[in-house]
């Protein structure tokens, strides 16, 4: 099973871009999706970003992703 995550766009260089995961920052490929911005939101898989994602589905995967996590810790 692949697993992507949604993304922030903080910061763009030619066709990469600097992207934050809950607080953590990764590069990400853009070859494979257009017109991304700053402050979009992305999937991200295996360091390639493969689609924009809109803010509220963004926020709410990642909020669903926190969940988990913490009743896994439980």
């Amino acid at each position: 099973m692949c697993l992507s995550v949604p993304a922030l766009v903080l910061r763009i260089e030619g066709d990469m871009a600097e992207v934050s995961v809950g607080g953590a920052v990764f590069r990400a490929g853009l070859q494979m999706v257009e017109n991304v911005v700053v402050g979009d939101y992305i999937l991200l898989h295996t360091g390639f970003a493969i689609q924009k994602l809109d803010e509220r589905d963004a926020i709410e995967t990642l909020e669903l992703l926190k969940e988990l996590n913490e009743a896994g810790n439980e």
